[in-house]
């Protein structure tokens, strides 16, 4: 037997259980497992739960399921009533629930260890595949990893199969915030002002005077001159009011610390220890409120000194003035060397709060709490005395900063926060349909375009398998040639891009907008060539052919907003580039463009700043403005320039992929009459997408814009069209790449194809076009109810009648009297089961039975219609002679496919079968073609058989015209054809169906509902009047039922006359009965032979007669006893 390996317990099992007792002992002590097998004995200091696995349930060592723990080999504790073999087959019965774990790589051979992740390992969770890169990393640089193979962090809390086999803290995704932005730089290069001696005229003035404070943070940067040891003043603020109303006074101990007091309205707090005075930078922060007067200094995030009744009850007066590195004895003035700062200052910050320790440490981390700041470190918004000019250039280092991320910890099961720059593990996690379509790539068509681009630059760019790790680290200058080789080959392909490609051109992409983003210094290199390479390549993926793809990946990579967050990430690095010579960066393709601009800030105080996209205007559609206001709060910060970003996305792509049910109706003002008028129909993207954004050296600035965009309102003709100010927003669903949003913005004004916007915040915006469906008023809505109850009650009683004549008169049997039956009959059920509907769809049960009976119903007198014109077809076009056993074809058509598109579409749509508000299909998915469909296939056939009918008879007119009058005047062959065309139109449209087409117009204008009501009403009577009121078969059956029952009423006596229905005549029985208008003659038509260029007088025939020329000689019945083909006759006079 193989050795065992010890585990963990079963829940439940005591831990004296598990005591060992030594090894080799001859008694037996408590948890002491003494156990044989075969007669064996053998003794092992096990775990009571691993005997019972191994010789129990353990397949592997040969060991059968019978085979139980012997009772003997164990010493249960006292008072225990279970005996062992008991937890035995507890333990079969959990195995057996739970499953029978599979020994895939990766995995334990025993389910009950489990064993760590491995790197690159693939768990399966119940709803999603997680993937463990292995490689510890910051919270942002993993959930960039992710983003790049376009998957997310894993989600919290983490599953029960993930969390059972991880030993470390891993990262975790953020629910419900919004997704943030790594720092853009650990350490970073700022303007640091070198105070060299103690002079008066070194000195640095803030501009702007300052607000009343009740309330403050000042934080600074300083290397303190340690040869220095008197005391200086590193800032001061004088008011009119007031000359000392605050002061950061300090010293430095020879070889020791320096020390720091807070001035604030005359009262010097004491001077405590700081910092050392070793030459290095350290950060100082000094916060004071009012209330108390509660104060406290902070040296490198850690809290040095704190006390109470500094300056109580009295804010620091308006109207200050800022000076750094000088006392001042009068507001702006009075200084003198013996109080001058002596070192290098930098990153000096104000607040009109007192911030907390978490906020000092965010500040200290080079990413400064934006709400109450005053002013931010911006040499240029001050006024600096030309003895310290130039400012120097230094690095300023950032610590981790203390914001935090969340974290899963495995041990305590449970979220926790972390560091968010501190090394963690992760996982990477995605929807299990998406991680198959993302493994299936490699199977997808158009891998060529992947090949060719490999193969030019000779290493792999382009990748296959969107999941795998990159090989190499991609640098600026092999990501600038090699876009250079995608942008030449996208070029030449005449093909549009599968999705394989699409998607392998996105994920370079993702490669190339994220170089640079965690590295504590901007990388130096091509940054305007990437930034054109990039561009370029994003243009091509964005033309219209390549809709149809972006839709096939768009569930994997979010759509193409994913393309539009990796340019925006991009874009800051572009920033880079600028220079004084050049403080703009403008790239522009054919459907997006980008513009990178330095903005000086008073520059732009006055009007504010205005983008315009090709072909926009500053004061039209295509601009977006930051208003004058916004900028004026940007320099109450202390701001003296950012930099603006503007990109805009033309392509139709957009529209295509982002389109119906982007976004839910909007509310409206209008009153609920109103409402009830229109109906929602879809969200729809209605114009160019356009992004604005402002960087100041801390990171990104919010700021309110305005923005005007054209649209295009007419492409929903009959549609009311109502545009929406939105914006895409990220953190919704970021699974699925976000969605839009209407939060903060509103419309301003309404033009005929534009539409002005107003938002608080700066971000991607677009317009959206919500379209309705005008309802009609309600006094209309009845009106059109109430006559199309009374139509289908007239229509319904006509077509009852005539399906009971045909039964009551006995009827000759034949192919066409069945079909007229079939199409009675149910035609007369589908308007029976409609005029019901209304009283059925209060009961949800009752309404999906009415539904799916009026949908087979109409669906069978449709198929009818169908058997109607291929009998015709049969009959007048193709003549066709021969006896075929048609009827069980034509049962089928007529019966059998409405039962099979039936059952398809209520198993296939059981959820949105029926639409809301009334007993029928719904007109808002897809099932209503489950009707539409196969009724525009019948009429369309229909139509056709119906053209070619009418060219036979015209043509058969015309040439029973010429035998009869070889010279026919103009006006009777004018008057032979038209006769001949609109007679089998009037007698055949009701049983063909064309009128129903009317039905398709009736979203066009409220008329046509009422014509469609009026037509469709109308097709009962109009068969009860020409196929059985007018019918000879009709009467004549009719007749002989009439007489049959006279003559048994009056046996022996004269037979009287009987009147029969007849179309306006009234005969006795004894007159001969002339054909109906669509009956042919009962005598057998004779043959002549027609003589071309002899004329003599016509002999008569069964359809015509000389004195008669206008009959046709193609003649139509309605109902024909005998089976002979007799739809189509012709006669010609033949010459004596």
């Amino acid at each position: 037997m193989s050795s065992l390996v010890d585990g963990p317990p079963l829940p439940g099992l005591h831990s004296h259980w598990l005591a060992p007792s030594p090894v080799g002992s001859g008694k037996q002590t408590k948890g002491t497992l003494t156990c044989k097998s075969q007669g064996v004995a053998r003794q092992r200091a096990l775990s009571f739960h691993l005997c019972c696995v191994v010789f129990c349930f353990d397949f592997p060592f040969s060991v059968h399921i019978g085979q139980v723990c012997d009772p003997n080999c164990l010493s249960v504790p006292t008072g225990s009533r279970m005996a062992p073999w008991c937890y035995c087959l507890l333990y079969l019965l959990i195995r057996t629930l739970s499953g029978t774990p599979s020994n895939s790589p990766g995995e334990s051979s025993h389910p009950w260890v489990a064993a760590p992740l491995a790197p690159g390992e693939v768990v399966k969770t119940a709803d999603e595949v997680c993937t463990f890169p292995g490689q510890p990393l910051s919270w942002w640089q993993a959930q960039e990893s992710c983003e790049q193979r376009f998957g997310h962090l894993v989600m919290g809390p983490v599953d029960g199969v993930l969390a059972s086999r991880l030993s470390d803290p891993v990262w975790v995704n953020q629910r419900e915030a919004s997704l943030r932005r790594p720092p853009r730089r650990r350490k970073r290069t700022t303007s640091a002002l070198v105070f060299r001696e103690r002079t008066a005229d070194k000195a640095a003035r803030l501009r702007t005077l300052l607000p009343a404070l009740e309330a403050l943070t000042a934080c600074a940067h300083l290397q303190w001159d340690s040869n220095s040891p008197e005391v200086a003043a590193i800032f001061s603020l004088a008011a009119p009011a007031l000359a000392n109303a605050l002061q950061l006074r300090a010293f430095a101990e020879p070889g020791g610390a320096v020390r720091a007091a807070l001035v604030v309205r005359g009262h010097h707090a004491p001077f405590l220890a700081a910092f050392r005075a070793d030459g290095r930078w350290h950060q100082l922060c000094a916060t004071w409120e009012q209330r108390g007067g509660r104060w406290a200094l902070f040296a490198d995030g850690r809290r040095r000194a704190a006390a109470r009744g500094l300056g109580a009850g009295h804010p620091v007066p308006p109207g200050g003035i800022l000076v750094l590195g000088q006392d001042q004895d009068s507001p702006g003035g009075g200084f003198s060397a013996r109080d001058a700062f002596s070192g290098n200052l930098t990153d000096f910050h104000l607040w009109a709060r007192a911030l907390s320790p978490a906020q000092l440490h965010r500040a200290r981390a080079c990413d400064p709490p934006p709400g109450g700041l005053l002013f931010v470190w911006d040499p240029g918004s001050l006024d600096i005395t030309p003895s310290l000019l130039p400012a120097v250039p230094v690095r300023l280092p950032c610590p981790v900063p203390s914001e935090e991320c969340p974290a899963w910890n495995p041990g305590s099961l449970t979220e926790s926060s972390e560091l968010c720059l501190q090394p963690q593990l992760f996982l990477c996690c995605y929807r299990t349909e998406t991680y198959q379509q993302l493994q299936d790539v490699h199977l997808w068509p158009g891998q060529d375009v992947i090949s060719k681009v490999n193969a030019l630059a000779n290493t792999l760019v382009l990748f296959p398998d969107p999941l795998s790790e990159a090989p190499k680290t991609l640098t600026l200058d092999k990501a600038s040639r090699f876009l250079g080789i995608l942008e030449r080959v996208l070029a030449k392909e005449t093909t549009p891009l599968g999705p394989a490609a699409l998607l392998a051109v996105l994920h370079f992409l993702k490669r190339v907008t994220a170089l640079g983003a965690g590295e504590p210094e901007p990388l130096a290199g091509p940054w305007q060539q990437l930034g054109q390479g990039v561009m370029s390549v994003a243009s091509q993926i964005l033309e219209e052919q390549l809709a149809g793809a972006w839709l096939s990946i768009s569930e994997v990579v979010g759509g193409p907003m994913a393309l539009v967050a990796s340019l925006q990430r991009l874009a800051p690095l572009l920033s880079t580039a600028l220079t004084s010579e050049q403080p703009q960066m403008y790239i522009q393709r054919d459907h997006a463009g980008l513009e990178v601009r330095s903005l000086r800030l008073r520059e732009a105080s006055a009007r504010g700043y205005i983008f315009t996209m090709p072909g926009g205007h500053p004061e039209g559609p295509g601009h977006i403005h930051i208003p004058a206001s916004e900028v004026r709060q940007l320099l109450r910060k202390g701001l003296s320039g950012v930099t603006v970003i503007h990109s805009w996305f033309t392509s139709s792509v957009f529209q295509y992929v982002l389109g119906a049910g982007v976004l839910e109706p909007q509310a409206s003002d209008s009153s609920e009459e109103a409402d009830r008028m229109q109906r929602f129909l879809s969200t729809q993207v209605g114009s160019a997408i356009l992004s604005s954004e402002v960087w100041a050296a801390a990171g990104e600035v919010s700021t309110a814009v305005t923005f005007h965009l054209q649209h295009q309102a007419q492409a929903f003709p009959q549609k009311l069209v109502e545009p929406v100010c939105a914006f895409w927003n990220f953190s919704i669903s970021p699974h699925t790449g976000g969605s839009w949003a209407t939060s903060g913005c509103s419309v301003l004004t309404l033009f005929q194809d534009s539409t002005a916007c107003f938002c608080n915040h700066s971000t991607n915006f677009a317009v959206l076009l919500q379209v309705y469906d005008i309802q009609r008023d309600p006094e209309e809505e009845s009106l059109l109810r109430t006559l199309s109850f009374v139509g289908c009650g007239v229509s319904f009683c006509a077509l009852a009648t005539t399906f009971l004549l045909f039964l009551a008169a006995g009827v000759p049997k034949s192919e066409r009297t069945t079909v007229h039956k079939n199409l009675t009959f149910s035609l007369a059920s589908a308007e029976g089961f409609l005029m019901a509907s209304e009283w059925a769809k209060d009961n949800k049960v009752a309404c999906v039975a009415v539904t799916a009976a009026m949908h087979f119903l109409f669906l069978v007198a449709f198929s009818w219609m169908l058997v109607e014109g291929l009998l015709l077809w049969n009959k007048v076009v193709a003549v066709s002679m021969r006896p075929a056993p048609r009827m069980r074809l034509y049962h089928a058509i007529g019966w059998g496919m409405p039962v099979v598109i039936v059952a398809i579409t209520l198993a296939t749509r059981p959820g949105d079968y029926v639409a809301t508000g009334h007993c029928w299909l719904s007109v808002h998915t897809d099932t209503i073609w489950a009707f539409v469909g196969p009724v525009l296939l019948v009429l369309t056939a229909n139509t056709y058989i119906l053209f070619r009918v009418v060219m036979v008879t015209v043509s058969s007119a015309r040439r029973r015209a010429r035998m009869l009058s070889p010279q026919p005047g103009l006006r009777q062959q004018i008057k032979i054809q038209v006769w001949a065309t609109v007679k089998p139109v009037l007698v055949l449209l009701p049983i063909l169906g064309p009128t129903w087409l009317v039905g398709i117009l009736v979203h066009l204008s409220p008329a046509w509902a009422y014509v469609a009501v009026g037509l469709n009403s109308f097709q009962g009577p109009y068969i009860f009047l020409v196929y059985a009121a007018c019918n000879g078969e009709v009467r004549s059956a009719l007749q002989r039922v009439t007489e049959k029952k006279a003559a048994s009423l009056t046996v022996g006596r004269a037979e009287p006359d009987a009147v029969t229905i007849s179309c306006g005549t009234r005969r006795g029985p004894a007159s001969p009965q002339p054909p109906g208008p669509w009956e042919v003659a009962r005598t057998p038509p004779r043959r002549h032979v027609a003589l071309r260029g002899i004329r003599g007088p016509g002999i008569a025939t069964d359809f015509s007669s000389i004195a008669e020329p206008e009959r046709l000689a193609v003649e139509l019945t309605a109902f024909k006893a005998s089976e002979t083909p007799d739809w189509i006759r012709g006669t010609t006079g033949s010459p004596k």
